[in-house]
């Protein structure tokens, strides 16, 4: 066995992680017993394993045999696409549990954000998200009056907001993203089911009419070990600017 030995060791290893037959947790063989398995020295095995370690579909530790990992979600964050619509697209069930749907009257960075009053109300919501059950986004929301109060018509458990607002005539068409790693504090660590002062990663938004005016404002905390985030190779959106700025531009 010589040239593409290790491709075909590597579409093995990866079937049988896809079929969990090796599960999350589960040890890889060995290098010794995969050469042995495939009747090949240990280079194309070595090989084969940096592979799909470069995929995230492994771990390696020094001394420790290599073990298969829950493979993270890839969110683009060039694009706005709902969580549920995302979800979906990857083959994964979306759920969320709505944890609060109130009105507040915003303060001065709220009213900043949404480009109103201080004092003004809005409507705040707070949902934890999950995918095929596991917790993996918690969303703070914050609403202008006029928008807002429409949720309060529907089951928030059971539709994307997004989508819904939509339906209700907000739909949006512009939206801003600012991504930033944070320590969750004592609700993400309640719901995310992460230790407190964990890093977790934090997507915050600023969604816009056709009008220009902001509607939404909303601060997205994500499990680092579920979701990772991707952004276009180009790094510049259709009008020519940039997704990525340095801080305090």
């Amino acid at each position: 066995m010589t040239f593409g030995v290790y491709k075909q060791i590597a579409d093995d290893l990866r079937q049988r992680i896809s079929t969990g037959e090796l599960a999350p947790g589960d040890d890889v063989p060995t290098e010794g017993e995969l050469a042995q398995q495939w009747n090949t020295s240990r280079g194309p095995i070595r090989n084969a394993l940096a592979e799909l370690r470069r995929e995230g579909l492994i771990e390696t530790t020094r001394g420790r045999p290599s073990k298969v990992v829950r493979r993270k979600a890839h969110q683009a964050v060039d694009v706005s696409i709902p969580f549920t619509k995302w979800a979906r697209e990857m083959g994964a069930t979306p759920g969320a549990l709505t944890q609060q749907v109130a009105l507040r009257r915003a303060d001065e960075d709220q009213a900043e954000m949404l480009g109103i009053e201080t004092g003004d109300i809005v409507v705040e919501v707070i949902r934890l998200r999950l995918l095929d059950g596991r917790p993996t986004m918690l969303e703070r929301l914050m609403f202008i009056e006029e928008v807002g109060r429409v949720l309060f018509d529907v089951d928030l458990d059971t539709v994307s907001i997004t989508e819904y607002l939509a339906e209700r005539g907000h739909p949006y068409s512009e939206v801003d993203h600012e991504i930033d790693a944070v320590a969750a504090d004592e609700l993400d660590s309640k719901l995310l089911e992460v230790e407190a002062g964990s890093p977790i990663l934090r997507l915050r938004r600023v969604t816009r009419r056709a009008d220009g005016r902001v509607f939404e404002a909303s601060d997205d905390r994500y499990r680092s070990d579920i979701v990772r985030f991707t952004v276009s190779a180009s790094g510049r959106a259709i009008s020519g600017e940039h997704f990525i700025r340095p801080v305090g531009e």
